[in-house]
């Protein structure tokens, strides 16, 4: 079910995927409210579950991290208890950044980053393609990156 917002809370959204470290009377400034009923708005949304948290995203080429790539697994089964058992484990690797359950030619893919090819290489040797129930793999290193767009796109007039 989608929420019922109004033009406040896109723009409170919006404002927010910007600059999750906007102080609230800021905040309250840009959207044309007062601080008070913004900071309630703001609980509201998160009490909702529509601002699931706030982050800081980190150059991960600036910190050592070399390699972004993708990885494309397929399954032998798709049993419920089958996905669940592989989704459990994506869980378990810190080289996922990202994994999703896709239709197609694939089950999953997952967007993976490793500090050297190295590493990487081993990753899917070691754990992915020894993971029980996996058929097969398809891996994509990046080359560059030419879009990163991580928030939801609240710029449509229609919002506000």
């Amino acid at each position: 079910m989608k929420a019922r917002l109004d033009s406040i809370d896109w723009q409170i959204l919006k404002e927010l995927q910007g600059d999750g470290r906007i102080t609230n009377v800021e905040l309250a400034r840009r959207v044309g409210i007062s601080a008070p009923p913004c900071l309630r708005r703001v609980r509201a949304l998160e009490e909702a579950g529509l601002i699931r948290g706030y982050r800081t995203l980190l150059d991960e080429k600036q910190l050592g991290y070399e390699v972004t790539a993708f990885v494309m697994v397929g399954l032998h089964n798709q049993t419920e208890n089958d996905l669940v058992a592989f989704e459990t484990q994506v869980k378990e690797w810190p080289l996922v950044r990202e994994s999703y359950m896709v239709s197609g030619e694939v089950d999953f893919i997952m967007r993976c980053t490793a500090r050297d090819l190295e590493t990487f290489q081993n990753f899917i040797i070691r754990d992915v393609t020894s993971t029980k129930n996996v058929d097969h793999v398809r891996t994509a290193l990046t080359i560059r990156r030419i879009k990163d767009e991580p928030n939801v796109p609240i710029d449509k007039p229609e919002y506000f």
